[in-house]
């Protein structure tokens, strides 16, 4: 019953550890998007909803500056200022900086928003949202990094991958519940329908 007990918690373990990876902004890779170079799916997010104007920017702030502590005191033993936030992450002009770039990356885009949406919603109820994210910015890094789309010719902005984004998944992927009983009970036998006899010929000629 214990063993039962932690199997059942392992999605929401994996969930909150996995939000954690996001909200500190731990590196996952490095490409270039609106705001210069990101490293997390949530710098990707924040850069497009400062420059779309989706989102309140005291909004984006709040997103930012849990990560942005944990970086200053790792860095410099610094809290960063609320008002210095859009400088740190260089959002000041992103409203101006081409659109371009994010467009022939929309995988990663795309997948940033889940990553960051789905850590959020997976707090309150794992579900599948953040391995759908996850898969879709690796298949993007991917993309970009192997086949070469969009061709990137500048080494410092191009596509890199860092080791944590394996945890990142691995996290993601253990974050989705399984229910193994009812599992079972979807593939448990099914009445079989028995052959229609064969009717028998009349013995009368």
């Amino acid at each position: 019953m214990a063993s039962n007990g932690w199997k059942n918690n392992i999605p929401i373990i994996a969930s909150r550890i996995y939000f954690l990876i996001i909200i500190l902004q731990v590196p996952l890779f490095r490409i270039s998007c609106r705001s210069g170079v990101c490293t997390t799916p949530l710098e990707v997010t924040s850069s497009q909803l400062v420059a779309s104007e989706i989102f309140p920017i005291a909004a984006v702030k709040a997103l930012l500056y849990p990560g942005a502590i944990t970086r200053g005191l790792i860095s410099d033993k610094t809290i960063p200022k609320w008002d210095n936030l859009l400088n740190i992450y260089n959002l000041t002009d992103v409203k101006n900086a081409s659109a371009v770039g994010d467009l022939k990356r929309l995988e990663v885009l795309a997948g940033s928003y889940f990553c960051v949406a789905g850590s959020m919603v997976g707090l309150l109820n794992p579900g599948r949202m953040t391995m759908f994210g996850t898969l879709l910015v690796v298949w993007g890094l991917v993309k970009e990094g192997i086949l070469g789309k969009p061709v990137n010719t500048d080494p410092a902005t191009a596509v890199y991958v860092y080791p944590t984004m394996l945890i990142a998944l691995i996290f993601a992927l253990s974050s989705i519940k399984y229910n193994v009983k009812r599992a079972a009970a979807r593939s448990a036998a099914r009445p079989i329908a028995k052959p229609l006899q064969r009717s028998s010929k009349s013995k009368l000629k």
